[in-house]
């Protein structure tokens, strides 16, 4: 989060714009929320180019959520789904849909060392006909970000976009659904972002829930039921924020600029290993291993002194593991470069 943003909501804590109400206190319908509501929009679809073709909507249920409602708001025509799997989350999302229908994996980043690989277009072994093409943009266990984004003409690409949207401009409409968690570059966990194309949003499943079922969402201004407020208006704030960055392009040079500094940092060293295929190399998680594991507690002991903190690689993969979304300054990559150049000065 921003520190800017997280300054405003304190002193906006206890009475919004002299409402004498938190937002936590306000009613979802009264004129103070349409407004926040409203404004969150509005500067999502400018910050984002949403073309008018898409709808945005905000419901709850974070990413994984989503991997049960895509499913249930495309299968109602064609229950059967294509996947292109990077890392972790893309197998969930795979894994997900068969509770709904048929996957076929179209396409796989795994080799012996892990997920280190966005497979090319020309890789994808497509099924005949699918309801979508699923992929997940950015994969923060494995560090493996897709830049390369296909037009597939009449078949809707979807794609979990949760660690890395907002962080670089996206030509949404390539896409027929991105959605993305809140809790990297959006705000706070609660609210979760769907940008959907008007033309899919008559395809669910007949049990797909009410609340969430896109269409009754959309028709609703995502009010169908009480949406998370506070979690709305944190992301409002981290909105307004990043047009104060200067936006998406902005925002993105200082992102390039991280990443390239921590990964040549990394490149430059035998005592540290990055995986990853350098054309696939996530700008948001960089996950890295030394190449003495024995030394990994003395790593995060000596880190943790520094106040550098959450470098332990997810359980799945061991390891280091960097998140510099964009709220991180680049003045806190530097502080983690020196650290690993003293580290490895005395250790190696």
């Amino acid at each position: 989060m921003p520190e800017e943003v997280l300054r405003q909501a304190a002193d906006e804590m206890l009475d919004w714009h002299g409402s004498g109400m938190s937002v936590m206190e306000m009613s979802h319908r009264g004129p103070e929320f349409m407004q926040i509501h409203s404004e969150a929009l509005l500067d999502l679809r400018e910050l984002m180019a949403v073309p008018a073709s898409h709808h945005i909507l905000f419901l709850q249920g974070g990413g994984i959520g989503e991997n049960a409602i895509v499913p249930l708001n495309l299968f109602g025509v064609k229950p059967r789904a294509d996947f292109v799997v990077t890392g972790s989350w893309s197998q969930k999302s795979q894994k997900e849909a068969l509770k709904y229908g048929a996957s076929h994996i179209a396409a796989s980043g795994r080799t012996e060392a892990g997920f280190t690989h966005a497979p090319a277009m020309s890789e994808w072994k497509l099924s005949d006909d699918p309801a979508y093409v699923h992929l997940c943009t950015n994969e923060t266990i494995d560090g493996v970000e897709t830049f390369e984004i296909p037009d597939l003409g009449d078949i809707p690409l979807v794609a979990d976009a949760s660690s890395h949207i907002l962080s670089r401009p996206m030509d949404i409409a390539k896409y027929g659904v991105l959605y993305g968690g809140a809790q990297k570059n959006i705000g706070m966990a609660g609210v979760t972002v769907v940008i959907v194309r008007e033309d899919l949003l008559d395809r669910a499943m007949s049990i797909c829930p009410s609340a969430f079922e896109w269409k009754t969402v959309a028709a609703n201004n995502s009010m169908f039921n009480t949406p998370p407020t506070y979690a709305i208006y944190i992301a409002g704030l981290v909105f307004k924020w990043l047009k104060r960055q200067g936006g998406l392009t902005a925002i993105e040079a200082r992102n390039i600029e991280k990443a390239k500094l921590l990964y040549d940092t990394i490149d430059a060293s035998r005592f540290y290993i990055n995986k990853v295929e350098r054309r696939a190399r996530s700008r948001m998680n960089v996950p890295f291993f030394l190449a003495d594991e024995s030394r990994n507690e003395d790593f995060l002991a000596g880190a943790k002194a520094r106040g550098l903190l959450q470098l332990k690689g997810h359980k799945s993969v061991g390891g280091m593991r960097a998140s510099i979304y964009n709220a991180v300054p680049l003045e806190a990559v530097k502080a983690l470069v020196e650290y690993m150049k003293e580290f490895e000065a005395k250790h190696a």
